[in-house]
């Protein structure tokens, strides 16, 4: 029998390599390569305007220029990006990258909490901040925790006119700012300041993307160049990305999915993507239509979504050759339906945010639903006791433990190998998923449950103890603990199981709901609020958390 991380070579996507090269040169190099050799192939197109390579590698070494000059950026030197996916994501992305410094993506929908909590977290003093997120952004100017904010203008990058549906928030007309330590996009790119190729080197830190942990607090996924890259060629060389591809952008660019399957694969191979900020499941048919769209990364949630329009054509989606993407498993009867209607199959993938995404990968000539995938390249799978971490059985249920280049370095601040989830088996460095599956005979992986306590939101991590923490912090509540309900949209959603600290209080649960909304990122307000007299507790006083969730799922299961 073949050990455990070859029996998918099976099934191995037909003409690719069992390894890839090891990355000698730094992400950025991608970018100035494609300018170089395609100068005026357009690499975005934004509501109708196109955007060439030439001019987007040129405006991000405008944008270096500036870090270094004004801003006082130096070589590993953190810097936020809080965007949408919009040209000036990607043309800031390599910018930073370009100056020597290392890229925290940060959700636009974080709320200044948590915004405040990565800037202190990683020591950031530089920004690129939305000018509809300026109030977060101004507190951290006034009180002196980032120096340089650069102001972000979506419509600058409208200039062309369009018949497409434009959100307001990227149609809006730029707002002044003025003060130190403010500037405007435009003006950082027009300043005029130049910088030399650093030399810096791939096994560095690039990308500092936050996962929320176990504990409650997020934090920073450390991925170098090299780890960077390796995903970027993996997800490009499994799926077979070509240069004349046109990708559809609407998984956003501050995830790790959005951030390789969007922007850095199809810049690696000088691809065209089709940029969309916000999910418009209408907005997105137009665009498919009218780019000739041929590969779409996307959560299933927005492929349930796109098939659910009531006047689809078959027609609107035919160029379309390739769908794949993960984060919750993709329903049967969306999956039949698309294969209906595109001929194609919707390829699941498994991966996460300290893997810079892909781990596990359908093959596209042999996929299989509900299912994780196979490993990819130079990526092995262990199914492990999670006491022991003793290698189980082909089909027994144990932990995921994932090795391979691409795993990220450690946690941000933390150096403890066994803090950050690692452990060391057969020579291997090992991470932790804290995801339950088992491996069939072939090396697929089929996900089962969980063994860290987590929420999936469409794909995106909700740790309930984070929630927990802001909940406690309302006056009306007394205990809360925080679990999963089932969601037919998002796969699963956040409930807030409370008591009330005074039961003759009048607060209810949309005032509840109300208020998270104003302190957290909205896919971690609790979508339901359920007020008990108290909450089941273990024999040493601990909140019985699991107790909660295995209701919940037996209340869901009920006719």
């Amino acid at each position: 029998m073949q050990p455990h991380h070859q029996r998918h070579h099976a099934v191995w996507p037909q003409g690719r390599p069992w390894s890839l090269p090891r990355a000698t040169e730094p992400i950025d190099a991608a970018l100035a390569r494609a300018a170089a050799v395609w100068p005026e192939k357009v690499g975005l197109v934004f509501y109708d305007t196109e955007i060439t390579y030439a001019e987007m590698n040129a405006t991000a070494d405008a944008l270096a220029g500036h870090l270094s000059d004004v801003c006082g950026l130096r070589p590993g030197g953190r810097v936020l990006v809080q965007l949408q996916s919009t040209p000036q994501f990607v043309i800031a992305f390599h910018a930073v990258l370009k100056a020597g410094g290392i890229v925290v993506p940060v959700n636009p929908m974080y709320r200044i909490g948590e915004l405040r909590h990565v800037v202190e977290d990683c020591d950031a003093r530089v920004l690129f901040v939305a000018q509809d997120l300026l109030d977060g952004a101004a507190a951290l100017v006034e009180d002196g925790e980032i120096d340089h904010a650069i102001v972000v203008t979506y419509s600058d990058y409208l200039r062309e006119a369009t018949d497409l549906a434009v959100p307001d928030f990227v149609a809006a007309p730029p707002i002044p700012v003025e003060g130190a330590g403010w500037t405007t996009w435009r003006d950082a790119a027009a300043s005029g300041h130049r910088i030399e190729p650093l030399g810096v080197s791939p096994e560095t830190d690039a990308v500092l993307p936050y996962t929320s942990g176990s504990t409650g607090r997020p934090k920073g996924c450390r991925h170098s160049h090299v780890s960077t890259i390796h995903a970027t060629r993996g997800v490009a060389d499994w799926f077979a990305y070509a240069h004349d591809d046109v990708v559809l952008a609407v998984a956003p660019l501050f995830h790790v999915t959005g951030l390789q399957t969007s922007m850095l694969a199809p810049i690696a191979v000088g691809a065209t993507t089709i940029l969309m900020p916000r999910w418009d499941r209408a907005a997105a048919a137009d665009l498919i239509r009218r780019f000739g769209v041929t590969v779409w990364p996307a959560i299933p949630t927005m492929a349930v979504d796109l098939l659910a329009l009531p006047d689809l054509d078959a027609r609107d989606l035919a160029s379309i050759r390739l769908m794949f993407g993960g984060g919750i498993a993709m329903p049967e009867a969306v999956a039949a339906r698309l294969k209906e209607i595109c001929g194609i199959s919707f390829l699941e993938g498994y991966g996460m945010t300290e893997t810079m995404a892909p781990a596990t990968a359908n093959p596209p000539q042999a996929p299989q639903r509900q299912c994780g995938g196979v490993p990819i390249f130079d990526t092995a799978i262990r199914i492990a006791d999670p006491s022991t971490f003793a290698e189980l059985p082909v089909g027994e249920v144990g932990e995921v433990l994932i090795s391979g280049p691409q795993v990220f370095a450690g946690y941000w601040g933390v150096s403890d190998d066994e803090a950050a989830g690692f452990v060391g088996l057969d020579d291997r460095r090992w991470f932790r998923s804290g995801d339950l599956g088992r491996i069939d005979e072939n090396g697929y992986l089929f996900l089962v449950d969980r063994l860290k306590r987590m929420i999936n939101v469409a794909g995106y991590k909700v740790w309930p103890a984070e929630v927990e923490t802001a909940l406690y912090a309302h006056p009306a509540i007394r205990e809360v603990c925080v679990i999963g309900t089932p969601d037919s949209r998002s796969g699963e959603a956040v409930k807030a199981v409370v008591v009330p600290r005074d039961a003759a209080d009048e607060t209810t649960a949309a005032d509840i709901v109300a208020w998270a909304r104003s302190r957290m990122a909205a896919y971690k307000v609790p979508k339901v609020v359920e007020f008990a007299e108290s909450l089941p507790r273990s024999g040493t006083g601990k909140i019985q958390w699991l107790e909660l969730q295995r209701r919940e799922k037996a209340l869901a299961a009920s006719p």
